[in-house]
């Protein structure tokens, strides 16, 4: 006599809309399938210890073998231990406050406070310190990145000047350097034709349409600037250089957001679209929250359009074709330098100031080397969404990591995560995301390979 059924994994059973319905998830084994209430009362009894039950018929048991929710045995979690020393090889550089824009809705109201820029021979320290590093670990590259809580592009000599010196050292010790830039794409044809010619892709801040963009993204004078990024995304795309656009949607351009995404699927070429709400601080402290069910709908009618052009929406927490613990480089040691030469661990505190720079701001420099707080870095690297009592029964868990840390301060302070609006977001577009797995199988299961990401499925 056989033994009886074992369940594999955690494995979670979400209600569809249709009565009689439901998801059957099993994160760990990246596998999926809608089933009924009658295989569902028999996986809750195998749940709940009761492993005499009666299958609900031999066929349907060795499908959840194959899917790997029965008899498969244990599958560790996704647990990124980080070491204790801090030996990264990418760095960011926040290279100053300062921006030709007064976006409305800036987290970082950018513009507003007194100008600081990045010294140059601040933004080589960091070059030299992950370029050591990458030496040390024989990792054979390592990687530059500009952002900030302004425009980097506005700090131009010490962008240029930086990069330079990274080639120099990346020629001489035969290493592959990167280089990325999150930008306004308000800028010169000169910087543009600079950026074509150096650097490997960028990230443009870009709301769409036209009318939905000069609402909210404005010059220092009060006019809007989308004329001047079009233009720029159009010498990028000349250029076949690689970019991708994030839109900010507010509450009120909810609605536009699929005619958005039609028009820049229409006009443009951008690797990837990322769409996110309007996060509450900064000059959009007190705002609507565009944090709603009307987003998802909104979003869903936006796929659905960029799907017929061949491209793609995400939103940063909703990503099935990843397993981790972790949601960002704030909980696994980002190495990111305000224009004060303090190192932080969120893009989103970039200076000082911050109110939570005691949080996140974890190191500087002493103008010879690198000191970091092991003890601030250690806080950071336990917030991990495995330490989290209420994201234990989500299904999203571990592909959402448990999202943007610096916002599930700001939304809950020092204590307990207890949820954002953020969640249901995420839980609903990443249900999505299982479906449109299923359909694309062939409609019965979605079974991927282990170690696959997004392009490593395989029907049942």
């Amino acid at each position: 006599m056989l033994p009886p059924p074992q369940l594999s994994e955690e494995i979670y059973v979400i209600p569809l809309e249709e009565v009689g319905r439901y998801l059957v998830y099993a994160p760990l084994r990246k596998a999926a399938f809608v089933g009924n209430a009658r295989v569902v009362n028999f996986l809750a009894a195998l749940k709940d210890g009761k492993n005499d039950c009666a299958p609900v018929d031999s066929s349907m048991t060795e499908f959840l073998r194959q899917l790997e929710m029965l008899d498969a045995g244990p599958r560790q979690p996704p647990e990124d231990l980080l070491p204790g020393r801090h030996e990264p090889v990418s760095v960011t550089l926040f290279l100053t406050t300062v921006c030709n824009l007064r976006c409305t809705y800036c987290y970082a109201a950018a513009g507003d406070s007194p100008a600081r820029f990045m010294p140059l021979e601040t933004a080589l320290r960091g070059v030299d310190f992950v370029v050591h590093n990458a030496l040390k670990r024989q990792t054979g590259f390592f990687e530059l990145n500009f952002h900030g809580g302004g425009e980097p592009t506005q700090n131009w000599h010490v962008l240029v000047g930086a990069h330079a010196y990274a080639c120099r050292l990346a020629e001489k010790h035969a290493l592959k350097f990167t280089s990325y830039l999150a930008t306004n794409a308000v800028f010169s044809d000169a910087q543009a034709e600079w950026i074509v010619s150096n650097m490997q892709g960028a990230s443009v801040s870009f709301d769409g349409l036209p009318q939905v963009h000069d609402a909210h993204r404005v010059t220092a004078a009060g006019k809007g600037s989308s004329e001047r990024v079009i233009h720029t995304l159009r010498r990028f795309d000349e250029a076949g250089f690689p970019y991708g656009i994030r839109m900010t949607v507010t509450s009120e351009m909810i609605p536009h957001l699929p005619d958005s995404i039609e028009f820049i699927c229409s006009h443009f070429c951008p690797n990837q679209i990322q769409a996110e709400p309007a996060y509450q601080i900064g000059r959009w402290a007190g705002a609507p929250s565009a944090e709603t069910s009307a987003f998802v709908e909104a979003f869903r009618k936006a796929q659905s359009r960029a799907k017929k052009h061949g491209c793609e929406v995400t939103f940063s927490a909703a990503r099935l074709g990843t397993l981790t613990n972790h949601f960002c480089g704030a909980t696994q040691g980002l190495f990111a330098i305000t224009p004060g030469g303090s190192v932080s661990a969120c893009y989103e505190v970039f200076d000082e100031t911050n109110p939570r720079a005691e949080r996140f701001l974890y190191g500087k420099t002493n103008g010879e080397a690198w000191h970091f707080n092991m003890e601030t870095l250690a806080f950071l690297r336990g917030c991990s969404v495995d330490k989290r009592a209420y994201c234990e029964g989500c299904f999203a868990r571990w592909t959402c990591g448990g999202d943007c840390l610096h916002k599930a301060l700001a939304v809950g302070g020092e204590g307990e995560f207890s949820g954002t609006d953020r969640c249901n977001i995420i839980r609903e577009l990443t249900k999505d995301q299982i479906l449109s797995r299923i359909a694309e199988a062939g409609g019965v299961c979605w079974h991927a390979l282990p170690d696959s990401d997004e392009g490593g499925d395989e029907e049942e």
